[in-house]
């Protein structure tokens, strides 16, 4: 008998080892994991702004203008300058670098389509008016808006106008000239007739709906995690070894105790939104006020969903149509970036604050107060909070670190081997 029992206890043992490790996560934590599954992620949304979002000859054009340096005012910035290909469409440097430094840090280009404010403080309110902010910026191309239309005219004529039509007369036009630009740009613009004005307005609108286009084709492939997550939803042992012991356990953390999850969820692991986490400014003199001014911004702005180069009726623009501007919570708050290939983006933050992963979980777990508006972090023995303070030892920071770098994977183009 005692031998039959030892025979029984074994064999159930053995049962229990060569179980899937699905079985180790509850049906409430499985469908957590679920929904962070890149299988998830749908088509990007409409853009009902952009009439051409979605034709393939679009995004043709946008690639070609997308890694061309002559939209700059030196001839040697392209959009691909800092949205590199094999960095993941970023560059890799604290601070942005175009003609000069900027003040933030390069915003990965994948999958950006399925957000509805861009850059850090959300100032845009579309891909393709995104795409436009970037070319006039001093720090960045430095370039016009009629040098722009000019090259289009120059290189692009045929594909342009097979998309949106004739392009504007450029006889009389002066080689230069932009209400962003140099003093003489500028005052060059201000000599033009608003008709010559409003028809190069409508070219350079164009010219960022062809560029959205192309980046609505990039989206993230598929990370050892998304293998993993697949296993245990599917409750079957394949692929189940994808992930270390280390990192399933910075998931637990990722999902649970470190709470992550709060803000970076879905499929790219963002919540879209803006938040103050009392990240320390680059220059304490001078804290980034981040998505407060950014309203007033994104309101004023002629190329915004509301404007006259919008392709959308007004009732298709609800996001601006009701857009928060008196919420004292959005001072120093900045955009939820996604985590997928996190680990190749150092360094992080919205100026390059922190260098490494490390670094960036042990300032959520000592949460310092805010230099401008107030953070949404808890501390320890702090009373009604939003939420709990994060603890977490040493040997758990490590295994989260852990688990974020199992969130790399391809970057893949739409209709291009991935």
């Amino acid at each position: 008998m005692k031998h039959a029992l030892l025979a029984a206890a074994l064999a159930l043992l053995l049962l229990t080892a060569f179980q899937p490790a699905a079985r180790s996560w509850t049906p409430a934590e499985r469908a957590t994991l679920a929904a962070l599954h890149i299988g998830r992620l749908d088509a990007p949304p409409a853009d009902p702004s952009n009439a051409v979002a979605d034709r393939p000859a679009a995004a043709a054009l946008g690639r070609q203008l997308f890694f061309d340096a002559r939209l700059s005012a030196n001839d040697r910035v392209s959009c691909a300058s800092c949205h590199a290909p094999e960095r993941g469409f970023q560059d890799g440097r604290p601070l942005g670098e175009g003609l000069a430094t900027g003040s933030r840090r390069t915003m990965p280009v994948p999958a950006a389509s399925h957000a509805s404010w861009f850059f850090w403080d959300g100032r845009k309110d579309s891909l393709w008016s995104q795409a436009l902010g970037p070319l006039e910026d001093a720090a960045e191309h430095g370039a016009n808006r009629v040098q722009l239309v000019r090259l289009l005219a120059e290189a692009y004529r045929p594909e342009y106008e097979a998309l949106f039509g004739p392009l504007p007369p450029l006889a009389g036009l002066p080689a230069a000239a932009g209400p962003l630009g140099t003093p003489a740009e500028r005052a060059a613009w201000a000599r033009l007739p608003e008709a010559q004005q409003q028809a190069v307005d409508r070219a350079f609108a164009n010219l960022g709906k062809a560029i959205a286009a192309y980046e609505r084709t990039l989206m993230p492939g598929e990370s050892r995690f998304d293998r993993y997550v697949a296993a245990v939803v599917g409750d079957r042992p394949a692929d189940e070894a994808a992930l270390s012991p280390a990192e399933v356990r910075g998931l637990r953390l990722f999902i649970g105790k470190a709470q992550c999850v709060s803000c970076h969820a879905g499929p790219l692991l963002t919540d879209q939104h803006f938040h103050n986490t009392g990240v320390p400014p680059r220059d304490p003199r001078r804290p980034d006020p981040g998505r407060s001014p950014a309203v007033a911004r994104v309101l004023a702005d002629p190329f915004n969903c509301l404007g006259r180069f919008s392709d959308a009726p007004p009732q298709h623009c609800e996001e601006l149509r009701y857009i928060a501007d008196d919420d004292p919570h959005l001072q120093a708050a900045f955009k939820t970036p996604g985590l997928r290939n996190v680990a190749e983006r150092a360094p992080y933050m919205h100026a390059g604050q922190f260098a490494t992963l490390e670094q960036v979980i042990a300032h959520y777990v000592s949460a310092p107060g805010a230099a401008l508006g107030h953070s949404e972090l808890a501390r320890a023995g702090q009373r009604h909070a939003e939420r709990a303070p994060i603890a977490l030892g040493a040997a758990e920071a490590a295994d989260l670190a852990a688990f974020l770098r199992s969130l790399s994977g391809p970057v893949c183009e739409r209709g291009r081997p991935c």
